[in-house]
Formats: C-alpha cells, sequence, structure tokens
C-alpha cells in the first residue's frame, strides 16, 4: 500500500476520533441499523473524551451515505469538529467494531480492510479487436474499444487457388487485429499502471494479442476461456477468474515482500526499539505489518513530527518535545511510513511463522535518507 493518502491525517493536531464500521447491509432495515450505529458509536467516543463537534461529524459521515455503497465497510477520521478522511474498506469488514479516541488516528488496521487489489486491465478477445475494461480497488471503469479491420475475417472451405489467396487475406486480418489490440493493451497499461492483465475470448485470438504484447509486461498476463464481446458472453465466469488472478497476484506480492525481508540481513530492522530508531533517521523504506502481531500496541511516546517518537517518555524531550504523548507502536511507524515517503504492506505468514518478529518490521533505506533503498 502507498500510504501517501493518510498525510492529510498528519498535518492538524489530534486528538484524532477513530472509526472502523461494517456497511455491508443492504436490507430494508439498513437505514435504522446505520442510525443507531452512529448513535453507539458517538456515545462511545463521548465516553472517551471527544468533543461534542467532532461526534458530531462523525455522525454526519455515517448517516450520509447509503451502506453498502462503498463495499464490505468504512473508516472514518475526524478531528477538531471535521471529518478528514472517509475511507471505504472493500476487502472485507472490520470485525470487531473499532471506535478509538487517541493522539494519532488509527490507521493501522487499513493495510488489511482497504482494498489491496491490483489495478487490472481485461481485454475481451475476438477476430474483430478487443473490449478493454479498467477495474480498480474500488470499482471498474469501461477503457473503448480496437476497432481493427472487419474484413475479411471468416475462412471458407474451398480449395482452389483464389480460396487459398482469400484465406491468406483473412490470416493477415486476424494478425493485423491481434497486433491493434496488443498495442491498445499495453498503452491502457501504461496509462492506468495496471498490475494485471486479462485476456478473455477464444483461444487463437487472445494468444496472439499474448504473443504480441511488450516483453515487459508479458509477466503481467492471465488467460481465461470466459467472457467476451458476443451477446450472452458470461461475465460471471469472468469475474471470478478475475477476481480470482487478483487475489493471486496480492499473495504473490506479499510473499515476495517477506522473502525479500528474509534476505535482506543487516538492511533490515524488526522489533519496536529498532524500528524506532530507523524511523528517527527516515531510514525506513517499506514497513511490514502483520495484523496478528504482538508488538502492535506497544505503547511509545510521540511528538508532533513524525520523526519524533521513542520507547521512553523521558527519551522524547531530547528530541525536542515537552510534552509527549502516548501512541501505538502501529499506528505512530505507519505515521513515519506515510510521511516519508515509505511503502507499507500487509503480510500474512504460514501459521506459526513469527515474521517479522511481533508483527513489525521494515526494509531499511541507507544511512540518513541518502536516497539508496538497499
Amino acid at each position: 500500500m502507498e500510504p501517501a493518502f493518510l498525510t492529510p491525517l498528519y498535518e492538524r493536531p489530534g486528538p484524532w476520533a477513530s472509526v472502523q464500521v461494517d456497511t455491508g447491509w443492504t436490507d430494508e432495515s439498513a437505514a435504522a441499523r446505520r442510525e443507531l450505529q452512529a448513535r453507539d458509536i458517538c456515545d462511545e467516543l463521548a465516553a472517551f473524551g471527544c468533543d461534542e463537534a467532532t461526534g458530531a461529524a462523525v455522525y454526519e459521515a455515517l448517516t450520509a451515505r447509503p451502506d453498502g455503497a462503498d463495499g464490505a465497510g468504512r473508516a472514518v477520521y475526524a478531528a477538531g469538529g471535521e471529518v478528514v478522511l472517509d475511507q471505504p474498506l472493500s476487502a472485507r469488514p472490520p470485525a470487531p467494531m473499532d471506535v478509538t479516541w487517541s493522539a494519532l488516528p488509527r490507521v493501522a488496521p487499513l493495510p488489511d480492510l482497504a482494498a489491496q487489489d491490483p489495478v487490472c486491465v481485461i481485454a475481451c478477445v475476438d477476430r474483430l479487436g478487443a473490449g478493454l475494461e479498467v477495474r480498480m480497488p474500488l470499482g471498474g471503469r469501461d477503457a473503448g474499444t480496437v476497432g481493427g479491420r472487419e474484413y475479411p475475417v471468416h475462412r471458407t472451405g474451398r480449395a482452389d487457388w483464389s480460396a487459398r489467396h482469400f484465406q491468406r487475406s483473412i490470416e493477415n486480418t486476424w494478425e493485423h487485429n491481434a497486433a491493434e489490440t496488443a498495442a491498445a493493451v499495453a498503452q491502457c497499461q501504461a496509462d492506468t499502471h495496471a498490475d494485471l492483465i486479462v485476456l478473455a475470448g477464444d483461444p487463437r485470438e487472445r494468444a496472439a494479442v499474448h504473443r504480441r504484447l511488450p516483453e515487459a509486461l508479458q509477466d503481467l498476463v492471465v488467460e481465461t476461456e470466459h467472457g467476451g464481446r458476443a451477446g450472452g458472453a458470461s461475465t460471471r465466469l469472468l469475474d471470478e477468474d478475475v477476481d480470482r488472478a487478483r487475489q493471486e497476484h496480492v499473495r504473490r506480492r506479499a510473499d515476495h515482500e517477506l522473502d525479500r525481508f528474509r534476505s535482506a540481513h543487516e538492511a533490515t530492522a524488526e522489533g519496536v526499539p529498532a524500528l524506532v530508531e530507523a524511523a528517527r533517521q527516515h531510514r525506513i523504506a517499506e514497513l511490514l505489518v502483520r495484523p496478528d502481531g504482538s508488538d502492535n500496541g506497544q505503547v511509545v511516546w510521540i511528538g508532533p513530527e513524525p520523526d519524533q517518537l521513542s520507547v521512553r517518555r523521558s527519551e522524547v524531550r531530547y528530541l525536542g518535545e515537552t510534552r509527549p504523548e502516548p501512541a501505538r507502536a502501529d499506528d505512530a511507524l505507519l505515521r513515519s511510513a506515510a510521511m516519508t515517503g515509505a511503502r507499507v504492506e500487509c503480510v500474512h505468514p504460514a501459521a506459526g511463522d513469527d515474521i517479522p518478529a511481533g508483527g513489525l518490521g521494515a526494509l531499511l533505506r541507507g544511512p540518513y535518507g541518502d536516497g539508496g533503498r538497499t
């Protein structure tokens, strides 16, 4: 996850109301349940010490938009009487509901709850060209069509010279259309920075397009026999194949980051003290968060700047802050990652595999933010 979208949360002081809730209701009682849920959340915030204006802003946000419109859930962050971020949670609903009032916004659940689905270009290919679609974590959009040549495209059963000449023309048309489609798919991938390309349609046509894609894109391609541009083509099976490909991509990416972490040795940090030291020096290039980590909720002490954090309260005073506040280690390190251009990766190692130790780890840059990533 690129945490840059979180930076507005760190550009103003707290304390913060942070709410992650399930919004996947679609039955007739959804409106009443939403109202009751919002009231319960605001009562809980008030009990924590939340001011009335901030509680009212959270209530308005939770009741203003229809349930189910944003996927599985929502994360709402408010301070000073204003909602600063209202983030859909399309990966899965939060369980249980999470409501906090704290010095830092409670953002650590987001890498696991928010959509991590890769951007995907889908091309439904036939002999005349293709229909293109782009699917993003929170929805999709039509990306146009590739027309190609329309004549001739059908084979003949005749065996005389004119028929053979006609069939060569057909082959040329197919090849031309495949090249046009491949060029359009490659351009769409470049425009959207897509992580995956799904080619759907008849085996011959999609294979021809696959061959003509640039070498750099070959590893991004998944083929499926489901879907097409013809009327009545099944979209359900295509959707299932696309979802499966995106989930596999997320799993491979997380496994790859864990492998990098295991092999980087001295260019890694794990455990809260080492990570706090790396954050002070702006050395975190990629923060790895395991949702079940035992260290995630460890208390650290913070000042208003992302590099003002320490394991002991007395140390923050030496960093220029006379009134440090307590915060969770995972939230403090995510603030540092967001404000120093680091990536965040949610990882789920195999059962019993304590990597990174305690649930928090990092791949490091060179010392003192020299720009070199190891």
